[in-house]
């Protein structure tokens, strides 16, 4: 059995599908009621209560744990869910951290990441760690205005990074839960290239087959919209990474083709796949 946290997901879904594609028993877990694959258990569970994931992890080999935002920030019991998986039987976990951690590491949420990191690797447990830069899905902030006004509105178009499909991130999850050569390993997640908001709106309009304008937004709008939807001290931090990223955070990673032996995704892949959603 193996067990998906955030099994509903951009990560989470498409590897519930992969691994009950392959034959595996797996347990879905998410915080409300969800649609899963034929065969998939669905167990309701918030990781906020650790103790509460006790029936999912029951007679489970390996887990999937992928955290919100707020179940890694400063204060949080995530360690508690690694005890628990211990305690449950499980004996390979794969966690999804992030990419800041190494290259941004003093911010709050990347410090509990790191520390959350540490208590997996202390834990005994057969474990792989996943750090993904950023994620094509977070242009589906740009659909509203998309289907409304034909509008890309984003800060530092012509600043790049290059950013992963969460498909690949879940074909990875995928092959180290199945696969024993992942065990201890840690890899950092990308696309193939460094990719502008400019030039990704250019791959809408093309998946779109209609134009699409870019307008390009100040720092202070974007913190202003970014913040509706997650912490200020996060979408300073993403503001941050966009505006000005670092060396390691430009680097295009091999480990997605060492993984899964063949290149990560590009962009307009992604836009092709869920341009309904731009419609």
């Amino acid at each position: 059995m193996i067990v998906v946290t955030g099994a509903t997901g951009n990560i989470g879904r498409p590897l519930t599908q992969a691994l009950a594609a392959a034959g595996r028993q797996v347990t879905a877990v998410s915080r409300h009621t969800a649609a899963v694959p034929n065969g998939v258990r669905h167990v309701v569970a918030d990781l906020a209560e650790p103790a509460g994931l006790k029936p999912a992890l029951a007679g489970a080999k390996a887990l999937f744990l992928l955290l919100s935002g707020d179940l890694h920030a400063a204060g949080a019991r995530s360690a508690d869910i690694i005890a628990q998986a211990a305690a449950g039987g499980v004996r390979r976990v794969v966690l999804l951290s992030t990419l800041g951690v190494v290259t941004r590491p003093f911010g709050p949420t990347r410090i509990a990441m790191r520390a959350l990191e540490d208590t997996l690797r202390e834990s005994g447990l057969e474990w792989t760690i996943l750090r993904p830069g950023g994620f094509a899905s977070n242009a589906l902030w740009w659909a509203e205005s998309v289907r409304a006004q034909q509008v890309v509105a984003a800060p530092f178009g012509d600043v790049g990074v290059p950013i992963i499909d969460p498909a690949d991130i879940a074909e990875v999850a995928a092959a180290c839960l199945l696969e024993d050569r992942h065990a201890g390993r840690v890899y950092e997640l990308t696309g193939p290239e460094v990719i502008t908001p400019r030039r990704q709106a250019e791959a809408l309009a093309g998946a779109l087959g209609s134009p699409v304008r870019f307008h390009e937004l100040t720092r202070d709008e974007a913190r202003t919209a970014m913040s509706q939807s997650m912490p200020a001290e996060l979408a300073d931090d993403t503001l941050d990474i966009l505006g000005s990223p670092s060396p390691a955070e430009l680097r295009v990673s091999p480990d997605v083709q060492r993984v899964l032996g063949r290149a990560p995704r590009p962009f307009a892949d992604w836009a092709a796949r869920n341009v309904a959603a731009f419609r």
